[in-house]
């Protein structure tokens, strides 16, 4: 495996999961240790997952020793946690490509493995996808048994219990592993987390290796006695019963998923009696076995490249400050002037920025868990009490809040500020996190406001717009990363609502830039001024309402007019032209072109590369520029054919 140092004699003897069938228990144990420390060297030189990859090194192993993969189907929740996965099926010589372009995935992805039959990057799928290979097996589909292994943070979301009450409706067998790290990507809330935690701490771990009624039912008569008082202590509930009993699982746990005896003992007793749906709670420890992630606040939830030796991370550094860094800032001193205004999150203080807030405003930050659905609607009942809610998502996490965003924020028409982070193509993370199409589905709704900002100070403008909209809900996107280095105003403008600005001033062809592409339009248009090209720029600001003047100004002062965003088709520049077929201008004779991300999933690479794909780049605008002036060189001139 590349050129690491370490030594893995038993990991060397393992090029997918059933040579794991030919090994003892204790060379089981030895090989966790090895798949640990290549873990760790793969993502020291790639960036990725980390603490949650070590976190299931146990469970990973015991797993596919015990089931047979791939006939019988494994899902992992979110998929960030699957680097030793991924080691184990096949995949150990392309790990140093982990989410690197044209190299593997940094989740489960269906494409790359019959391994991964299941693909996810977004949380709490797990058990209604291995419910439904479930039913499959049932009605005769190639199906073995179905193990879904989710987190005590994903399973806080509604989706988790909505399948679990149906598997439990229709018993059939599956096998759900609760990884119970208490620490998702933040510290998981509420009150099923105490629940759990409380089991957790309860348990005899220590002296009792069985808890559970099936292997209970191994044991000798005074000592199954035992075992089942036990087990009503861990529970603390009536008749030792689990909320999840109630569901209709079989309840086993909790076990130590680090111990991988006890990891086998449990799954093979578990695979032989099951008859229905099962969870087995295993409690593990996030970063495990790396002292510099155990330590962290987030466990080296995602990191950049690191040295092995310390857990330094390697960062570029940057000369603008990120967009989520601004927001995050600039709410904070919004919020000490306005104690009306709160901050809503779905399970990512940190990445979001509302971390910040956090600190000095602590009760009027809500971290509602992965529970986007509740949060909109959440904030929508905020902001009907008279609050100024800001509820920062990112885009692609927000698509799972579309209908509460429809139903109790547009249609009452409820101040809700959206923060949407991750706007447009967001790198390694892949097309699973691409924050593509919510100006799409946005701006289609009755009474929401669509903003993008095309630099970092006019992100502090909106969010000062935001704050002061009372109107109706309104939305505001930033993409991933720094911005363009602009200098920073000392507080935010109130924005007139609707109108864009221009940056600078041409006869030939107009720009009309909407959001972060912004750097990529003026660098176009250096392209095109260099070839004797005259230029405008405009920043669209809104793209509901329109600035339906100021493009309709454009239209008449050039001969071409390119719209440009990262974002899918059905957004800003759909808006435009459905305004100028409204307005009759389309007849004008004007070359107009709308430059969007294309109609496909790009896979993950670096941003600058996956816009290239996209045919995003300052170049491809400047040839699409061409293309619609139609022009070509004659001599030193121009001339128009």
């Amino acid at each position: 495996m590349g050129d690491f140092t370490i030594h893995t004699p038993v990991l060397d003897r393992v090029s997918g999961p059933a040579d794991l069938k030919a090994l003892s228990d204790a060379e089981l144990a030895a090989l966790a240790g090895e798949l640990r420390r290549e873990t760790i060297e793969v993502v020291s030189r790639t960036g990725g997952h980390l603490g949650s990859s070590l976190g299931v090194v146990e469970l990973t192993v015991a797993i596919h020793a015990v089931f047979n993969t791939p006939l019988d189907k494994l899902i992992w929740d979110v998929g960030h946690q699957c680097y030793p996965h991924k080691i184990l099926t096949g995949r150990r010589d392309r790990m140093l490509t982990l989410r690197q372009a044209g190299g593997l995935s940094g989740f489960t992805k269906r494409s790359e493995s019959e391994f991964d039959p299941f693909g996810a990057a977004h949380s709490s799928t797990s058990i209604s996808a291995s419910l439904g290979f479930a039913v499959g097996r049932e009605m005769g589909m190639p199906v073995g048994d179905t193990i879904a292994v989710i987190g005590d943070g994903a399973i806080t979301a509604g989706m988790a219990y909505e399948a679990m009450n149906h598997a439990g409706h229709l018993k059939s067998r599956m096998f759900v592993i609760l990884n119970d790290n208490d620490m998702s990507i933040a510290p998981p809330v509420g009150a099923l987390q105490r629940y759990l935690n409380d089991i957790a701490v309860k348990g005899p771990l220590a002296t009792l290796k069985a808890v559970a009624e099936g292997v209970e039912a191994h044991l000798p008569g005074a000592v199954r006695e035992g075992a089942r008082r036990a087990r009503q202590m861990v529970t603390g509930m009536p008749g030792g019963g689990t909320l999840f009993e109630e569901f209709g699982f079989t309840y086993i746990g909790p076990v130590d998923g680090h111990d991988v005896p006890q990891l086998l003992a449990t799954l093979r007793a578990a695979r032989a009696r099951a008859t229905g749906p099962v969870l087995i709670h295993a409690v593990t420890v996030k970063g495990k076995g790396y002292a510099p992630a155990e330590g962290a606040d987030d466990k080296y939830h995602g990191v950049a490249k690191f040295d092995v030796a310390t857990g330094a991370q390697v960062k570029a550094k940057s000369n603008a400050p990120s967009y989520t860094a601004v927001f995050g800032q600039r709410l904070t001193e919004e919020a000490a002037r306005d104690p009306r205004i709160v901050g809503i999150t779905a399970a990512m203080p940190g990445g979001t920025g509302l971390d910040v807030m956090a600190r000095r405003f602590p009760a009027r930050v809500f971290d509602v868990g992965i529970a986007e659905q509740h949060g909109v609607t959440f904030a929508a009942g905020l902001a009907a009490s008279g609050m100024k809610p800001f509820c920062a998502i990112y885009s692609s996490f927000l698509q799972r809040g579309y209908d509460q965003i429809v139903h109790d924020v547009c249609l009452q028409n409820l101040p809700v500020r959206f923060a949407i982070d991750r706007a447009g193509l967001v790198g390694q993370d892949g097309a699973t996190h691409a924050g593509a199409f919510d100006v799409a589905f946005l701006a289609n709704l009755p009474n929401m406001t669509v903003m993008a900002c095309g630099d970092e100070a006019e992100l502090c403008d909106m969010i000062a717009t935001a704050v002061a909209h009372e109107a109706g809900p309104i939305a505001f996107r930033y993409s991933r990363g720094e911005g363009l280095g602009v200098e920073m105003p000392e507080r935010g403008r109130v924005l007139e609502i609707g109108k864009g600005r221009v940056l600078r001033r041409g006869s030939d062809v107009a720009l009309l830039s909407f959001g972060a592409h912004l750097g990529e339009v003026l660098a176009a248009a250096e392209l095109l001024e260099a070839e004797g090209i005259s230029v405008t720029v405009a920043d669209a600001r809104f793209a509901k309402p329109l600035d339906t003047g100021m493009i309709e100004q454009l239209i008449e002062d050039h001969a071409a007019l390119i719209t440009v965003e990262q974002g899918s088709t059905g957004g800003f520049g759909a808006l435009v032209l459905h305004h100028l077929a409204g307005a009759g201008l389309l007849e004008r004779g004007r070359a107009i072109r709308t430059m969007v991300l294309p109609d496909r999933f790009i896979d993950q690479a670096a941003p600058g590369q996956m816009y290239a794909w996209a045919g995003l780049q300052a170049s491809d605008i400047a040839t699409t520029a061409r293309d619609a002036l139609r022009r070509e060189a004659v001599g030193k001139g121009l001339r128009l054919v």
